[in-house]
């Protein structure tokens, strides 16, 4: 057994053609949040969901930040790779293809899935990313994301998203090469049954 950096939870296929999931927990939550999500986007493919390492007054996160929508780079490149040879190890342990790996995160941990996209594509075929922000101003390297698809899910009233990052995230993914769609949801921050149709849709193309 690996020593295993993060708390996780595992659960496997019971179809080994169907699609697995990488889950990755919003500020507050843990590795069990998504997996309600994780079993309608995927209901046969394995799950991997780690709990995020940072505590920010007895809320998980996946990385510090300084305030609110304000982050140092280096500790989010820090902790990006870090989670990111957490699932390098995970999935040869479990026995996941990480070509076939698709990252699930909302808010935190989708930021922190598309940093992972950015700085190490070579650890995830797609993302599915609900209401990210730009934590790191990082295009990919040209061509490293070609054959990769990103999904971007933003709500139209989202306080906490600035209103210009959808675009910007946008244009990271597609500087090296991403098959990106971003979705605009009449929402808040909060997760929606639309967030849901639309990840599953995406999924099934």
């Amino acid at each position: 057994m690996p020593n295993f950096t993060y708390h996780h939870v595992f659960e496997p296929a019971s179809e080994p053609d169907a699609c697995p999931l990488l889950l990755l927990h919003g500020t507050g939550g843990n590795e069990h949040d998504l997996l309600r999500v994780g079993r309608m986007l995927s209901p046969t493919g394995a799950i991997l969901s780690p709990r995020g390492d940072v505590n920010e007054a007895g809320a998980l996160r996946f990385f510090a930040r300084l305030g609110e929508g304000t982050f140092d780079p280096a500790e989010v490149m820090r902790r990006t790779l870090a989670l990111a040879d957490f699932v390098q190890t995970a999935t040869r342990h479990y026995g996941i293809d990480p070509a076939r790996l698709t990252a699930v995160g909302f808010s935190n941990g989708a930021n922190i899935a598309g940093t992972m996209m950015l700085l190490r594509p070579d650890v995830l075929r797609a993302a599915i990313l609900f209401r990210p922000m730009v934590v790191l101003d990082h295009p990919a390297v040209h061509e490293s994301l070609v054959g990769r698809r990103v999904l971007l899910t933003h709500g139209t009233t989202d306080p906490l998203v600035p209103r210009d990052h959808p675009d910007r995230l946008a244009s990271l993914f597609r500087a090296g090469g991403a098959d990106v769609q971003l979705q605009m949801i009449p929402a808040s921050h909060a997760l929606t049954p639309q967030d849901i149709a639309v990840a599953e849709s995406w999924l099934a193309r």
